[in-house]
């Protein structure tokens, strides 16, 4: 016989606690437990259910791979960040802020998939056919094998699966999507975990694609258990600035390819168009010899990127002077003006400094320090950069500059762009690296043989 519990349930985390807490003790959130009934079976307790045929190991070399080939798409950013294209039987799960352009650029690969593939089913718990069916037009999307259904129940979806057999299924959003046979409310844990399991169970059976729209709270993960995330095979992040046009869909887990890989989009008023050389969109509005304006080459997964790092450092009228980074971590900020300040003799203690990188990317690798260091000098020293020279390097604590990897795609990418110099790191692996040609390298020790290096006198 069944007996029922009462236990309280975080939405935030997941963690459970037989009483009610006003601060969840796992993730530090207030009022996020809500009351949830439990039912929990007392007999056969630890017994196999009858009937249940098990598991058979089989050799690897037994097991077949015909039908796992990728469907390739003609949006290369996208199928760049997947790792080649979709993958049959894979479970997607693609978070980003709300506007940011996760339906825009779903419904775009919904409707390229189905003219290419084979029927495609797009759900949707929040918006109507008819506004889907107005993005769709003013997208200007042809897609004659595409079926639209508003739809929330899980049950509901995976009997429409079963009926359209489709090649890919897109479930917009996992958040709004309930199971009957649960008391709880859409969007809670339980509910969001379920939800996904079936739709992974769904996945792995028939080889059908999901793809899942999750929402995401005000620190920028992704709403829901932090199980959601271990569930799916791949999960990426559609992140931007909605005052610029470009965004960056990035792939921070992938069972199918490389994690940390980005593609860029411009957001237009047809849609999401993507950019096939990001390096030259972000560089096309940059104004040469200007003081406080330095291109650093950065890494993203396997892709280079130059980016336009400005900086601008001004007299303080407070005690304090502040610090405002946009694009970059504030800590590195605050280490590479303490670093410039003692080891480069530019005094930074009465001066306001703001840095921001252009095109609303954020960059988080080292390899960008030395790019940030020599834009604030040249502010402070009011000298322009040589606009023919690139720069990338770890800066340290000594002021001594180090190697970073990836060093040959860096430079080649510096080199298709037209910059004719390139200040990197003294290191042992220049030895085995293929120079672009007409790219010259200036090695330096340290940030101030750089920064004489890269201003002009």
């Amino acid at each position: 016989m069944a007996k029922r519990q009462t236990q309280y349930v975080c939405q935030s985390c997941g963690r459970t606690t037989p009483a009610y807490m006003g601060r969840c003790p796992r993730c530090g959130e207030f009022d996020t437990m809500v009351e949830q009934l439990v039912e929990s079976e007392t007999d056969n307790k630890g017994r196999k259910p009858a009937g249940v045929l098990a598991s058979r190991p089989v050799r690897l070399h037994e097991v077949e791979a015909d039908g796992l080939d990728r469907l390739g798409l003609p949006v290369q950013e996208f199928s760049r960040v997947l790792g080649g294209g979709l993958v049959p039987g894979s479970l997607i799960l693609v978070g980003g802020d709300p506007g940011i352009g996760k339906s825009t650029l779903l419904l775009e690969i919904a409707g390229l998939t189905s003219n290419l593939h084979g029927p495609v089913l797009y759900v949707s718990g929040e918006e109507s056919a008819r506004q889907i069916k107005m993005r769709a037009e003013r997208l200007r999307m042809d897609a004659h094998d595409l079926f639209l259904v508003t739809e929330t129940n899980l049950h509901a979806i995976l009997d429409h699966i079963q009926t359209v057999r489709p090649v890919l299924t897109i479930v917009d959003s996992i958040q709004t999507t309930y199971d009957d046979n649960l008391n709880s409310s859409a969007g809670s844990v339980s509910q969001v975990r379920e939800s996904a399991s079936r739709l992974q169970e769904v996945a792995k059976q028939t080889g059908v694609i999901v793809i899942l729209v999750g929402h995401v709270t005000k620190e920028g993960a992704i709403a829901g258990p932090r199980v959601l995330e271990h569930i799916v095979d791949t999960v990426l992040y559609l992140e931007g600035d909605p005052f610029h046009r470009y965004r960056l869909l990035r792939s921070v887990k992938n069972r199918f390819g490389a994690t940390s890989e980005v593609g860029v989009f411009e957001m237009v008023e047809q849609g999401m168009v993507e950019v096939p050389n990001p390096s030259e969109a972000f560089l096309a509005e940059r104004q040469a010899n200007a003081p406080g304006s330095a291109i650093a080459v950065t890494l993203e997964g396997t892709r280079p990127l130059l980016v336009e790092v400005q900086a601008l450092a001004s007299a303080t009228t407070f005690s304090n002077p502040r610090r405002t980074p946009n694009g970059i971590d504030l800590n590195r900020l605050l280490l590479l003006t303490a670093v410039l300040t003692r080891r480069v003799h530019i005094p930074l203690h009465d001066k306001d400094v703001f840095v921001n990188v252009i095109g609303g990317l954020q960059i988080s690798e080292p390899a960008a320090d030395l790019g940030v260091a020599l834009a604030i000098a040249s502010s402070v020293k009011d000298k322009p950069i040589h606009a023919d020279m690139a720069f990338f390097g770890e800066v340290g604590l000594s002021g001594e500059l180090r190697a970073v990897s990836q060093l040959e795609p860096r430079l080649k990418e510096a080199a298709k762009l037209g910059f004719k110099r390139c200040l990197v790191p003294r290191s042992r692996q220049l030895k085995s690296v293929n120079m672009p040609q007409g790219l010259q390298i200036i090695e330096c020790r340290s940030l101030q043989e750089a920064v004489d290096a890269a201003l002009i006198h």
